[in-house]
């Protein structure tokens, strides 16, 4: 046998095992992405304060953080992929124009 060759018995094996294993599980850990579990479900009147209300000016992630929804949520509406509906009814208002949407 070469000398780079180590010699482990039954039970060193098993921890060492043992330990990549929970390296493995700590690192797993780590990467998980993390998610707003406080996020609730967005209401017309949030859309209707994150288009044209104090929250307009706000970027995407701080207006989320003040009415306790998701960016996404945030993004999505003043995009005009949800809240249509909304979006139709401002559009039928006089000087009324998205900026976010180009």
């Amino acid at each position: 046998m070469s000398e780079s060759t180590v010699k482990m018995n039954m039970q060193q094996l098993i921890e060492l095992v043992l330990s990549q294993g929970k390296m493995i599980e700590e690192l797993q850990a780590k990467i998980q992405p993390v998610r707003n579990e406080a996020q609730r479900e967005m209401t017309d009147d949030d859309a209707r304060r994150i288009m044209t209300g104090d929250l307009k000016d706000m970027k995407h992630k701080e207006a989320a953080a003040k009415l306790g929804l998701s960016y996404g949520q945030v993004y999505s509406c003043r995009g005009e992929y949800t809240f249509k509906h909304i979006h139709k009814e401002l559009k039928g208002t006089e000087g009324y124009k998205n900026l976010w949407v180009k």
